[in-house]
């Protein structure tokens, strides 16, 4: 499959997505408003696609749209709120469209002290948990055959997770809150849940997979690190994709016909790569979505 994908990380998402035409489509993208997430929202915006686009700030989403020339859905939603990604449901639904693909951007990386939201550390909620109630809760409207989901990961997914992969017993960070484990438990716990998906949802051949997108200067992802990591991210972006280059395996995956019908894999620098060791791991896997389940379902009887 591979060796037919000519694209490379040095590809932009304009590039990938050459000559083609995404009318009629509906596409909808968190993390719309900056880096990675408005490149993507642009670049599918001007080949023909309606995006739904997910942001903290509406406001800040549309007055961006409109500097930019983008015709786009806007939608508000906190991450961290799960009442907040519940409305955005409601409002998508509202929308009375079929989603061709869902693509999960919006993310945190590392913040310096520990914050609990839910009963769980905030990266985990932000970056899996309200994402995998997002999607799950959309999958109904997701095309049979055609539809595609693709989910943001990390290369820390690999080289920071802990050891054993997930802390079960330890989501809240009670025992030795590292920042950047923390970071690469919950990508790898997106990792996971994009290989949950695709084996959910093989019968129905809708296309999951997961993205690292590289490491990509201009993206607001690092706004939480301490100054001195800053200092050194200032030196070192200098050696980073551009968000044209971050973008483009995410807007491969969700629009290309070259990769129609491939899912399952994790995916880097616009081709199929090797993701986390974990990542074959049955009994993890399920055991992460039976814990999310039961989180989601925690917070639901507690609202009711």
């Amino acid at each position: 499959m591979s060796s037919s994908i000519s694209y490379n990380r040095r590809s932009t998402a304009e590039y990938v997505l050459a000559d083609v035409d995404l009318s009629g489509k509906n596409m909808l993208l968190t993390g719309c408003s900056s880096g990675i997430g408005l490149e993507t929202m642009r670049v599918l915006a001007n080949h023909g696609a309606h995006v739904i686009g997910l942001a903290r700030s509406a406001v800040t989403a549309r007055n961006t749209c409109a500097k930019l020339g983008i015709q786009a859905t806007i939608i508000e939603c906190e991450m961290s709120d799960l009442d907040s990604v519940w409305r955005a449901i409601d409002s998508i639904r509202g929308l009375g469209k079929s989603l061709d693909a869902i693509i999960t951007n919006a993310g945190i990386a590392a913040p310096h002290s520990l914050e609990v939201l839910y009963g769980v550390e905030k990266q985990f909620l932000v970056n899996y948990l309200s994402h995998f109630l997002l999607v799950t809760q959309l999958l109904d409207i997701v095309p049979d055959h055609t539809g595609r989901i693709v989910v943001g990961s990390s290369s820390a997914s690999i080289g920071q997770a802990p050891k054993e992969g997930i802390q079960f017993n330890n989501l809240d960070g009670h025992e030795a809150y590292k920042p950047f484990a923390f970071y690469g438990q919950s990508k790898l716990a997106t990792a996971l849940f994009a290989k949950a998906l695709s084996q959910r949802l093989q019968q129905r051949q809708i296309a999951v997979n997961s993205v690292h997108p590289g490491a990509t200067r201009g993206t607001g992802l690092n706004a939480s690190l301490p100054v001195p990591l800053k200092l050194v991210l200032s030196v070192a972006q200098w050696f980073m994709k551009s968000v044209q280059q971050g973008a483009a395996t995410q807007v491969l995956l969700a629009g290309s016909a070259q990769v129609q019908g491939v899912t399952g894999h994790y995916w880097a620098d616009c081709q199929p790569a090797i993701g986390p060791a974990l990542l074959d791991d049955q009994i993890l896997i399920d055991q992460l979505w039976a814990v999310s389940e039961d989180l989601l379902r925690l917070h639901s009887t507690q609202q009711s």
